[in-house]
């Protein structure tokens, strides 16, 4: 999942279940529909950090689910990598930004580009009493 963090298959609960929509008699009768999830409160294999990060971001519990394949093995497969991502991204910690300040060259040209704009739309209006 992510760069040092192994979670066990223990500690991921999967269900299958009949996927929903048209399909016949096959989508009526294989349970082929998976959902996995990862239990955040419970692991012990997160560390207080990333269990806080986790719980701020997605709660107790996160979910994932497949079911586009007719295959059970194949949207299990998916389903566990959407976990994976979700857990990733869950655990990503943004670079604090910055603030800066504009350039003088770049307040200069905004502010002459301003001026020519004007210029132009001065340009296009009908001339007044006083032209």
């Amino acid at each position: 999942m992510r760069r040092g963090l192994i979670i066990p298959l223990a500690e991921i609960e999967w269900r299958a279940t009949s996927s929903g929509g048209p399909g016949g008699q096959h989508a009526n009768r294989t349970l082929s529909r998976v959902e996995v999830q990862f239990d955040v409160a419970a692991s012990s294999t997160l560390g207080p950090r990333q269990r806080a990060r986790l719980l701020e971001r997605f709660g107790p519990v996160i979910r994932a689910a497949a079911s586009e394949s007719r295959s059970q093995a194949r949207n299990r497969q998916v389903a566990f990598e959407r976990l994976a991502a979700r857990i990733n991204e869950g655990l990503r910690v943004d670079p604090e930004r910055r603030a800066t300040r504009p350039t003088r060259s770049s307040q200069v040209r905004r502010v002459e580009t301003k001026r020519h704009r004007s210029e132009t739309k001065r340009q296009r209006r009908a001339p007044g009493a006083d032209d």
